[in-house]
């Protein structure tokens, strides 16, 4: 998480990134409540996303930032992780490489509907992690960040 916190940073935002357990998605919840209040703009990276996702449904945010969303396991596109996703309220941006492994493109593409408020912003040729576009996404994430005028 640590360049995309220092890209965005760069950007005149304001960023951290938090240690999650490990465990299961489910038991970092708490944690990730704990560390990043309401009102805030939650994310995060791959399991991190996923967290913050969660962790959307419970406490009002003003946007998510999902980078990398794990979707499925890789091979397993049949087990989707977006039972959660049409409580999520506040405004989402997804940014994920068309290559993923952890995200099926078409599947993502579909999934997104399921988010009420939601942009899916995909990077052809990139696979789990942005970090071959790390200008280009966390140009788009800033501009997305700014709409929310937190």
């Amino acid at each position: 998480m640590r360049p995309y916190v220092k890209a965005l940073q760069a950007r005149g935002l304001r960023a951290a990134a938090i240690d999650l357990p490990r465990s299961n998605a489910q038991k970092a919840i708490p944690t990730f409540i704990a560390k990043v209040p309401a009102g805030s703009i939650a994310g995060g990276h791959s399991y991190g996303g996923r967290v913050a996702s969660m962790a959307s449904t419970e406490v009002r945010y003003a946007g998510l930032l999902l980078l990398s969303y794990p979707l499925h396991r890789p091979g397993h596109p049949e087990d989707l992780r977006t039972e959660h996703w049409p409580r999520i309220s506040c405004p989402v941006l997804v940014l994920s490489g068309e290559s993923d492994p952890f995200a099926r493109v078409d599947l993502l593409r579909a999934s997104v509907r399921l988010l009420p408020r939601a942009e899916l912003v995909t990077f052809a040729g990139v696979g789990h992690g942005l970090l071959p576009v790390i200008d280009a996404a966390m140009d788009r994430a800033a501009a997305f960040v700014r709409t929310l005028a937190v």
